[in-house]
């Protein structure tokens, strides 16, 4: 291994994968911090949750896309009925995303609600109940893009197999043709 090679270069997207972890690092060091130095829950709780939005805007919009070929958004259709929406990347595309960009996406994700709800215990336990709200707004974004993203995988590995039956079973029927035509 060479000490000399720089970190970022086993990352196919080391620029998306810094502002991915920025927003989520960034938010809840300004929590933790913030309330060993400031005494101002107005500020605690606008700088915090503002941070955590970017971080949501970001991971949603930028690195999901980029980390790991997926999109989801939530639509509101004529009826006023909740519509999910999914975009993946093409079968091949989705092969050659980096392994550990996806990694870092994944477990980031992860880790960021983790320690959101680990930080709600403390305030819990704190009594702090004015805490618990900021919590719970970052807590919800990271939610809400966890299971954006859960279910937009799950779709794209659905698209994935439709595709490979619908191939095989037209190859099949094609390979029934050509042998009935030759008969």
């Amino acid at each position: 291994m060479d000490l000399n090679q720089p970190v970022g270069e086993n990352y196919a997207n080391p620029k998306t994968c810094f502002f991915h972890v920025l927003f989520k690092a960034a938010a809840l060091a300004f929590y933790i911090l913030s309330a060993l130095f400031i005494d101002n829950f107005v500020i605690i709780f606008v700088v915090t949750v503002l941070l955590a939005a970017l971080d949501f805007w970001v991971v949603k919009n930028v690195s999901g896309r980029i980390l790991v070929g997926l999109r989801w958004w939530n639509e509101i259709n004529d009826l006023g009925e909740s519509v999910w929406r999914f975009e993946s990347l093409d079968q091949e595309s989705l092969a050659r995303m980096n392994k550990k960009d996806s990694w870092l996406f994944w477990w980031t994700l992860y880790l960021a609600a983790i320690a959101w709800i680990v930080l709600g215990i403390f305030s819990l336990i704190r009594l702090q109940a004015d805490y618990l709200l900021v919590i719970g707004v970052c807590l919800t974004l990271s939610i809400a893009n966890i299971v954006g993203f859960t279910k937009c995988r799950k779709d794209a590995k659905k698209q994935i197999q439709q595709f490979a039956t619908q191939t095989i079973a037209s190859r099949v029927t094609s390979s029934i043709q050509t042998a009935f035509s030759v008969v």
